[in-house]
């Protein structure tokens, strides 16, 4: 990455400067530097390699001593804020990013900018304003950037951009305190990033924390917009439970709704009349949207912003579905879900759920079945021989010895549901026979090397003088190991003499 620096600013580009600018006079390169103050004009600026100062060679520094502004170009944001800024990866950021035109200004014997063009602009240069810094975010707090959640920090937010602030959820659990919504102006941030305080859940129902609001919707739907608040779909009943211990006093519910009423008190259930001081909304109205507020009788309060909106999702079966891909969807309103699955043979690629959320948007793409497949099979041996294949789910690969060789192993293996081969691929032995034994008074002859006898390899047998073979006089060994007949033996024979 390449930097010119000016003043307190550096510009960052990931091409070659190069020199197109407009001149009082010719430029000259390649002449010697001579002092600023007998040239005139402003000084070479400095360029910086991956933030390593590069200094030209003793008499080749460009003579920049009769340029009014210097023109390169250059990939950043947009000085408005609207080109492209990846907040969880500056590297496909830059990848992103469009080239621009930008350039400085000699002003008095100094270097002023940078200035540079829109993207698609009228061609008008103005100042890069710098992007404000992000660096460690307070625990349990979110942060969003066009409507995506950082997750990544330790990086910048462009100027002239807006994130969103709020705490983990369930809503109403910790307390924001600060502002929901940050702009960022010239590197400075219109407030302090805020805070997520613990509620009365977590602090054993403390008088100093502020009171849990936790939300119930018995009947209809509702989600958590990138701002914290409370999106409820019309028609739904709402119980806003504040949580408190009764021998604490009674808390207060306040609203500002347009409606002049609501009902409120304590829970009526055994386990939860001295905790939960309830606000209940029946079949919620446009014109319930507001904020509601409870406040302890020490005057600690907690809020929860509430916003009736009728949206609705696109609805899945007009999604471009994988065929295979199976779903079981209980609407397509705010709030609601769809859930996925793949059947035997396919394995889920993406989220197992989706959710309608308030932007109208599902909270990620519909999944894919892809089909399992086992990892291929290569076989070296020359001795195996795979007689069948078929590398996807419930399918085998077979497997078969060469003549003469036995299979240590299963002779099939079949592709599992997790994408695994139910049993190692078997390998290949060489059949030996066992050395026969030499008849008593007899010979053995081998047709291999001695003592080594493979399938198909064959002994004879042959008897000494005054001894007859009994039985075949060869064998030969066999696939299973074992010769063919049995061992012969040597019989004396005896000379009779007739008279």
């Amino acid at each position: 990455m390449f930097s010119y620096q000016y003043g307190q600013y550096a510009m960052f580009t990931t091409v070659v400067v190069v020199v197109i600018a407009t001149c009082s006079t010719a430029s000259v390169l390649g002449q010697p530097d001579k002092p600023t103050a007998d040239r005139g004009g402003c000084p070479s600026p400095g360029l910086t390699l991956n933030g390593t100062r590069v200094v030209p060679r003793s008499g080749m520094s460009p003579d920049f001593s009769t340029l009014s502004e210097v023109k390169f170009p250059a990939r950043l944001p947009s000085p408005s804020g609207k080109g492209s800024v990846s907040v969880a990866s500056s590297s496909s950021a830059e990848a992103e990013t469009p080239s621009r035109i930008c350039k400085i200004k000699c002003v008095s014997g100094q270097w002023v900018g940078p200035l540079c063009q829109e993207i698609n602009g009228d061609g008008r240069f103005q100042p890069i304003l710098k992007s404000c810094a992000l660096d460690e975010v307070p625990p349990n707090l979110i942060l969003s950037f066009k409507n995506r959640i950082i997750v990544e920090f330790n990086t910048t937010i462009p100027h002239n951009s807006t994130i969103s602030a709020r705490c983990q959820e369930p809503i109403g659990t910790y307390k924001l305190s600060g502002p929901s919504v940050l702009n960022c102006s010239n590197g400075v941030w219109s407030s302090p990033i805020p805070k997520c305080q613990p509620t009365t859940l977590f602090t054993n129902y403390s008088e100093n924390s502020p009171p849990t609001i936790l939300v119930r919707v018995p009947s209809g739907s509702a989600a958590v917009d990138q701002n914290g608040g409370l999106v409820v779909f019309p028609g739904s009943i709402l119980h806003l439970e504040c949580l408190h211990l009764r021998r604490h006093g009674d808390p207060e519910w306040t609203w500002t709704s347009e409606a002049e009423t609501y009902l409120t008190g304590w829970a009526i259930g055994n386990d939860e009349r001295n905790w939960k001081y309830r606000l209940s909304i029946y079949y919620v109205k446009q014109f319930d949207t507001g904020s509601y507020t409870c406040t302890t009788s020490r005057g600690i309060n907690n809020t929860i912003t509430l916003q009736v909106s009728d949206i609705h999702c696109k609805p899945v079966p007009s999604m471009n579905l994988n065929p295979h891909l199976n779903y079981r969807a209980s609407g397509h309103r705010l709030g609601q879900t769809t859930y996925f699955n793949c059947p035997p043979g396919f394995f889920l690629k993406g989220s197992a759920n989706i959710t309608c959320l308030p932007s109208g948007d599902w909270s990620n793409s519909p999944p894919d079945c892809i089909m399992v497949k086992c990892p291929p099979i290569t076989v070296d041996d020359s001795r195996l021989i795979m007689v069948e294949y078929n590398d996807t789910y419930g399918k085998r690969a077979a497997f078969k010895c060469a003549w003469g060789f036995q299979m240590s192993g299963v002779n099939s293996i079949e592709c599992l549901a997790d994408s695994t081969w139910s049993h190692r691929i078997p390998t290949c032995t060489e059949i030996l026979c066992p050395t026969p034994v030499v008849p008593l008074n007899g010979l053995l002859i081998e047709d291999s090397a001695p003592g080594r006898h493979v399938v198909g390899s064959m002994v004879q047998f042959s008897c000494g003088e005054k001894h007859q073979l009994i039985g075949k006089p060869s064998m030969v060994c066999t696939e299973n190991g074992t010769w063919s007949h049995s061992t012969p033996y040597c019989e004396h024979t005896y000379a009779f003499r007739f008279r």
